[in-house]
């Protein structure tokens, strides 16, 4: 279907396709997905007579090896923060961006095995681009003489966050990541709030952009904890067609926050949402300010299980960028 000759012929249709896309709304991933799809049209119709000219896309985008986007670099979005991990390997990822958790258990409040460390064996650039967190088996000097929570202290880790130096509330958030698999093994991007000094988890609020585990690598989760959704979180998941992994090559895990509700999508295509409205009583929607950023690869903890003699080690989760965009204009 032709779009320049449908706005001759009606030059209402930029109006009517606007008020179609305010009717379709809701906690719901189809109408979602239809209203993504009438926005994209009703930008394009508005394009075919706006005739801008062609620009460049920003140098961001153009990084070897990446795939084309998936509209994120289009007029509605703009690029507010990213990382693309360029530098030679075993060097750390920029310090103005990202500092380091470090420990083990009780922390973390999940009984995981790692202890996490800043060490470049356990987290730095890999001259390709890319940020590799590397969970090791191994027995390392700062572990020594030191009560582990659990496990046999001999797994070391790293967890990154921008706390302190980036942090928003709404956007697009997005990273390019090849899990690892292997039973105990828990690979994350994920978001808390950044008053966390002030007001205690989960009354910050987590927003788990992707959290996969080791021993099922065909399937996404996408997941909020709050007040009265702590445990058992608002989840949303996808899994892959039988005999496909998302340990087998990069995927795109994104979040789209707007104010009251969150939509998360696998290689740009919607799995779930989360909306204020859907909340039952005792829970509380707690995520209209900003939250930071992390990245992580935990092993062990009540959900995925320990690891055993199967886990590969070293486990390595390839990050191949993290961008953050804003509404345009906004």
């Amino acid at each position: 279907m032709r779009l320049r000759p449908l706005t001759r012929r009606f030059p209402g249709a930029v109006a009517m396709l606007a008020a179609a896309a305010v009717l379709i709304g809701g906690c719901d991933v189809a109408r979602d997905a239809a209203r993504d799809r009438i926005a994209g049209l009703r930008h394009v119709v508005a394009a075919a007579h706006a005739r801008p000219a062609r620009t460049r896309p920003a140098a961001a985008d153009r990084k070897a090896g990446s795939p084309k986007g998936d509209g994120s670099r289009g007029a509605e979005w703009r690029l507010v923060w990213s990382d693309e991990f360029r530098g030679p390997a075993r060097h750390r990822p920029d310090q103005a961006k990202w500092s380091f958790d470090r420990g083990g258990e009780p922390q973390w409040g999940n009984h995981e095995w790692q202890y996490y460390t800043d060490r470049p064996g356990n987290v730095s650039l890999d001259g390709h681009g890319n940020l590799a967190v590397t969970a090791r088996h191994e027995r390392v000097h700062e572990v020594r003489g030191k009560k582990c929570g659990f496990g046999p202290c001999d797994i070391t880790s790293a967890r990154l966050t921008t706390k302190g130096k980036f942090a928003r509330a709404y956007g697009r958030f997005e990273a390019r990541i090849k899990i690892p698999k292997g039973q105990g093994l828990w690979p994350a991007f994920w978001m808390l709030g950044a008053n966390v000094d002030k007001v205690t988890w989960p009354g910050n609020g987590e927003i788990d952009v992707m959290e996969a585990l080791g021993r099922q690598p065909n399937t996404v989760h996408g997941t909020i904890h709050g007040p009265g959704y702590v445990a058992q979180g608002i989840e949303n998941h996808t899994t892959l067609a039988r005999g496909h992994s998302l340990a087998d090559g990069f995927h795109t895990y994104r979040v789209d926050w707007a104010p009251g509700k969150l939509t998360w999508y696998l290689d740009g295509k919607p799995y779930g949402t989360a909306c204020a409205g859907q909340l039952k009583r005792g829970q509380k929607w707690v995520f209209d300010h900003p939250h930071y950023l992390l990245l992580n690869l935990a092993v062990g903890g009540d959900w995925p299980g320990p690891p055993d003699r199967s886990t590969p080690f070293p486990a390595r989760m390839l990050v191949d960028y993290v961008r953050v965009y804003g509404r345009a204009g906004r």
